[in-house]
């Protein structure tokens, strides 16, 4: 089995909180999350924050703009693009100050590849995805971007391992060509296997730091998943429907990032740690795998991102999923 770059019994998040309040969302991070803490999202700051223009900003001679509420490639450079960088540049200044001295590993996000592709308009209209050359090109651009995106925040940790996250929630619409166009009326061709594989792969083996893919879907394409070379995989395990994938996924190596906490409660629900541990070792157990496993292999983390809970079952649910990591890694 492999070394994974988290300690046994870790909990994390998985981006998104509520508020603008960026200080306040990294010390709820940071003191609820202490093993493995990540870079807070806050999409309610607007155009930027939000996760195709963030993940845009970090394109390398490909800048955007926004365009009729829609972010698109743009002839060059413009106010949009330093709202971004201004809000991401905020971010890291104060993951400096609040994790100064971290020696552990903190994640950080950015959109995959194939979520920008089906997100982002060609400038002559379109989504990128229409394009392979600019599928390509776009998947070159990203990896430099988070090339120096990480070196970035090791040099602002120099103690640190940094993780990194892609989030492709458009994955597997890419795959299945359910990504609509414009008029709404059809959709893009349907991407193969073979050719999602490369591209993110193309990703993972050019950033020399550990890359989690997140796909919170029903159908999270797991073939896909395990030959891209991603360390882990990220997923809503209320969703899951098919065992088979996800263990042949562990069985070759992959880590599980298992989304076993609700983000949003029934009525008068408070998240419990006990619960939490019992689901993720229920489908441990399902699966087979020797219990000793659970812990090294397994990461614990909300179903999705938080943006829309309220602050107070943030905490409770950040604190409950710490303590479930706790919990199964001293069965």
């Amino acid at each position: 089995m492999p070394d994974f770059p988290w300690p046994a019994g870790s909990a994390t998040g998985i981006g998104s909180l509520p508020g603008t309040d960026v200080a306040e969302a990294q010390r709820i991070v940071i003191g609820e999350l202490p093993n493995l803490p990540h870079l807070p999202e806050l999409p309610e700051r607007g155009p930027g924050a939000d996760l195709v223009g963030r993940g845009a900003g970090f394109l390398v001679e490909l800048p955007v703009q926004l365009y009729a509420g829609r972010w698109q490639i743009a002839g060059r450079p413009g106010k949009d693009l330093r709202r971004t960088a201004d809000l991401l540049e905020r971010d890291l200044d104060q993951l400096t100050e609040q994790a100064d001295g971290f020696t552990g590993t903190v994640k950080i996000q950015a959109a995959g590849p194939w979520t920008l592709a089906a997100s982002l308009d060609l400038p002559i209209g379109g989504r990128m995805l229409r394009d392979p050359g600019a599928v390509r090109d776009l998947t070159d651009s990203l990896v430099e971007g988070l090339r120096r995106h990480v070196a970035d925040v090791r040099k602002r940790l120099p103690g640190a391992t940094v993780l990194l996250q892609l989030d492709e929630p458009s994955l597997p619409a890419v795959l299945a060509g359910r990504v609509p166009t414009e008029s709404g009326l059809s959709a893009y061709r349907k991407v193969d296997g073979p050719d999602a594989t490369a591209r993110l792969r193309t990703v993972v083996e050019a950033l020399d730091t550990p890359v989690v893919v997140h796909c919170c879907a029903s159908d999270v394409p797991w073939p896909v998943i395990r030959d891209a070379g991603f360390t882990a995989a990220a997923f809503d395990l209320s969703l899951l429907k098919e065992l088979d994938p996800v263990g042949e996924a562990i069985e070759a190596g992959l880590g599980l990032f298992v989304g076993a906490a609700p983000t949003r409660p029934a009525a008068g629900e408070r998240p419990e740690s006990k619960r939490i541990a019992e689901r993720v070792q229920k489908l441990w157990s399902r699966l087979g795998f020797p219990a000793a496993r659970l812990a090294e292999q397994v990461v614990i983390t909300p179903a999705c991102g938080l943006a829309g809970a309220t602050p107070g079952y943030v905490r409770a649910l950040l604190k409950a999923v710490h303590e479930a990591g706790r919990r199964i890694s001293e069965v």
